[in-house]
């Protein structure tokens, strides 16, 4: 069994973003960090190739900065590298990269998919449904963890009455909420190891895809506006200003 892993780098939650020209700066971002809700698909997958062995590929695609993904990746088990060259990609959308993906995911034999729910950056969702859909997959979204059931596997997610549990057989994806399990550390052989994995790198025609025009284009990013100036009040002569200021203006009581 070949599992695929779908993996984004997004600006670390604690890194400084900085708008230049209508454009995020990315070269003024410090830190790149996988997508958190990746690290939890990347960790199932770990589990679900220790219980019934198999491949683990980790599939990212980006500029050349995500081959340190995919590394972090080879760190903790992924036995498999694959990185779908686009320096671009800022500019498709995410139906293109999707359609890359799915090329991807193709020729490295998976059948079975495992991403996070949404990017950390973007917030779309669209990629786990829109991969399964080009490769002709079953799609559940939400999942918290993944078991292998005799020749299909069985999914747990949240439903209205509570948790639900989804029975599925390959090809499947699988969309990953926050997980059971926090993705574990890699160990030093683990780290050096990975860097003398060799990285498979796939362009888009070596895939044979022709990914179209944007549908989708981003004018411009802004930042958020700043917040107004706190306020300090001191005494007990203060206290009626204050009750009135947080039941007026800041509606909380």
């Amino acid at each position: 069994m070949s599992i695929a892993v779908l993996l984004k780098q997004v600006p670390d939650t604690t890194a400084k973003i900085s708008v230049s020209n209508g454009r995020v700066d990315e070269s003024e971002v410090a830190k790149w960090s996988m997508s958190p809700y990746d690290e939890y698909a990347l960790e199932s997958a770990l589990q679900l190739k220790e219980s019934g062995g198999g491949d683990l590929v980790a599939i990212t695609a980006g500029p050349a900065r995500c081959e340190k993904l995919l590394r972090d990746a080879a760190a903790v088990g992924a036995d498999t590298l694959v990185h779908v060259s686009a320096e671009n990609i800022n500019d498709l959308d995410s139906v293109q990269v999707q359609k890359l993906l799915a090329a991807a995911v193709e020729k490295s034999g998976a059948s079975v998919v495992f991403c996070g729910k949404q990017a950390a950056d973007t917030n779309a969702g669209s990629t786990g449904p829109g991969v399964a859909e080009l490769i002709g997959a079953s799609c559940i979204t939400l999942v918290s963890e993944v078991a292998a059931d005799g020749a299909g596997f069985t999914a747990t997610r949240p439903s209205a009455a509570g948790q639900e549990k989804v029975g599925v057989a390959a090809p499947c994806v699988f969309a990953f909420d926050k997980g059971v399990t926090e993705m574990r550390r890699p160990n030093v052989r683990g780290i050096m190891m990975a860097k003398k994995k060799p990285i498979e790198t796939w362009s888009a025609a070596d895939l044979g895809v022709d990914i179209g025009a944007a549908a989708v284009t981003i004018d411009s990013h802004s930042p958020p506006a700043e917040k107004p100036p706190g306020q300090k009040f001191e005494g007990a002569d203060s206290v009626s200003t204050v009750v009135g200021k947080l039941r007026d203006e800041a509606n909380v009581i």
